[in-house]
């Protein structure tokens, strides 16, 4: 049974970014979790284009970490935290093999609600290896449990298909006792390299996920501490292929909860 997803507040966004001046500074960090790395590693490759921002992944770009490659991303977050040099504190400690903080980055809340809507309209990459993504996750700024993510959505470009592809789609418990990760795929029947938007409501124990007005996933828990938004287009093969690899991201609103 298909289910609508409800409206929007009528009140005014408490973010809002069309892209039309690239990223807006006060909202995001142009990083991918820059405190496990160094800066030329963590940056961010995007341009302003009509219809939003585009996100790169360029022929020169290094690996997020070295140890990770192949991994190379592109990223925009809603703020940043870490702990001490050397330390395990910060931001989405995400890889069962432990992360150690390499680039200090002082705690900054651009927006981390503990609950609300958000609605992003994309378009994914079609090309090969790459991941769009956006995810909600722990700030851990207060306690380094409150690690849990919202997985909003994960497009691999070789699930995008002229009529129909599959994103992955729930929640992560992470380093979040009180969670259960539930992710599953979802059908979506449309080409997801053209642009088309999702929504997540949580709050008040429960997750719901939407695409194109429509309920896609809904689940019986949600993280209640201050989250951070991410919006990441990841290549995660070997190089190959030509350059720059793309997607955009056309439109970002946000309201607080509840």
């Amino acid at each position: 049974m298909i289910e609508a997803l409800p409206d929007a507040p009528t009140r005014r966004p408490d973010i809002e970014d069309d892209f039309a001046d690239g990223p807006r500074p006060d909202l995001w960090v142009a990083h991918y979790l820059p405190h496990w790395t160094t800066p030329d590693r963590s940056a961010a490759r995007f341009e302003t284009a009509d219809d939003g921002v585009l996100l790169r992944i360029d022929a020169d770009q290094p690996d997020w970490r070295p140890e990770d490659a192949p991994l190379r991303v592109s990223n925009l977050q809603t703020g940043v935290h870490s702990g001490r040099l050397g330390s395990s504190d910060g931001t989405h400690r995400h890889r069962p093999d432990g992360l150690a903080v390499r680039t200090v980055t002082p705690t900054q809340l651009l927006w981390a609600p503990s609950s609300g809507r958000v609605d992003i309209a994309v378009s994914a990459s079609r090309d090969g290896g790459c991941m769009l993504a956006a995810w909600l996750v722990g700030t851990e700024h207060e306690r380094a449990d409150a690690a849990g993510e919202i997985c909003v959505f994960e497009i691999d470009a070789e699930a995008i298909g002229s009529h129909r592809s599959v994103a992955r789609s729930g929640v992560k418990a992470h380093s979040d006792p009180r969670l259960d990760t539930d992710m599953a795929e979802v059908p979506l029947p449309f080409d997801a390299s053209r642009p088309h938007t999702w929504t997540v409501i949580w709050g008040g124990g429960e997750t719901v996920i939407g695409c194109e007005g429509i309920v896609v996933r809904r689940v019986p828990q949600a993280p209640d501490y201050p989250l951070f938004l991410l919006i990441d287009l990841f290549e995660v093969a070997a190089p190959a292929g030509s350059y720059p690899k793309t997607a955009s991201v056309h439109h970002v609103r946000g309201w607080n909860g509840p």
